[in-house]
């Protein structure tokens, strides 16, 4: 089952396994959202496969058992783990490397610069 985990998260920038009940998993797909990354995400609940895949990512040592977190194909862990990365400002950092945003801009930030290139010129900020 881990080989069917390494296959769902690989060439994904960002992978998610959750399931439609979870709030958290809710909460955690938001905030990766927010940031303008197109995660991929597996719900659990609605997978023929999702009961073994739970085994799977419990026997890995996520416990809750979702949501789980793959970022560039690097397993980052539940909701703890996440928020913990986001707090440090680490988070943005891990999708810009993984390519799944390319730019974030924290808009109204104090000491924003202007991105000096003609295609973005006065577009962007950070």
């Amino acid at each position: 089952m881990d080989m069917v985990i390494s296959n769902l998260v690989a060439e994904q920038p960002v992978a998610i396994f959750s399931k439609n009940s979870c709030c958290i998993s809710h909460t955690i797909k938001l905030l990766i959202r927010s940031f303008g990354a197109s995660p991929t995400v597996y719900e659990l609940d609605e997978l023929p496969n999702g009961k073994q895949i739970e085994r799977a990512l419990v026997a890995m040592g996520q416990k809750p058992s979702v949501p789980v977190v793959f970022i560039g194909q690097q397993l980052v862990g539940g909701s703890n783990e996440v928020m913990s990365l986001h707090l440090k400002g680490r988070l943005v950092p891990m999708l810009i490397q993984a390519k799944a945003i390319w730019v974030f801009l924290e808009i109204g930030k104090s000491d924003s610069k202007s991105i000096d290139h003609p295609r973005v010129r006065g577009l962007c900020h950070f």
